[in-house]
């Protein structure tokens, strides 16, 4: 086998029916569209969710809840992990950038630390956030903490 002998499967290729030609070629008339009807017309589009006239589901299912607008998302580290970054990295001080490159965090996204686990290195430790719990262990630890 060679690039220049290759070729689709026998059966896999099919020819595009050709509709509306004419009435010889068994696909005239109406071109396979039924009598009438909005579904036979040119032009015709459905709407998103239109269920023949029945009330859509997303008209029969109640509305609740809201968005809050003034929300702010975190993305949640653990003390855990900030300790696993700095033992690999040979760190004393843990800033954001480093989360970044590391993996941990995205380019936009702000960062709480959170206090899962255990922490036994001093460290600074330079985020967006801090749950108090966290702020606690890591001043137990000797670190500290700064909110950028």
């Amino acid at each position: 086998m060679e690039l220049s002998n290759l070729q689709p499967a026998v059966g896999s290729n099919k020819k595009k029916r050709r509709i509306g030609r004419g009435p010889g070629s068994g696909k005239g008339g109406t071109s396979t569209r039924g009598h009438k009807g909005a579904k036979s017309r040119s032009g015709y589009s459905q709407k998103v969710g239109f269920e023949g006239g029945q009330m859509p589901l997303q008209r029969r299912v109640p509305k609740f809840g809201f968005k809050n607008i003034n929300r702010v998302e975190y993305k949640a580290v653990n003390v855990s992990t900030l300790e696993e970054l700095a033992t690999a990295k040979n760190l004393d001080k843990v800033t954001v950038a480093d989360l970044m490159a590391a993996g941990l965090v995205r380019k936009n996204q702000l960062v709480k630390i959170l206090a899962n686990g255990a922490i036994t290195k001093k460290l600074e430790v330079e985020a967006n956030a801090f749950s108090k719990k966290a702020e606690e262990v890591i001043a137990a630890a000797g670190g500290t903490t700064a909110k950028v």
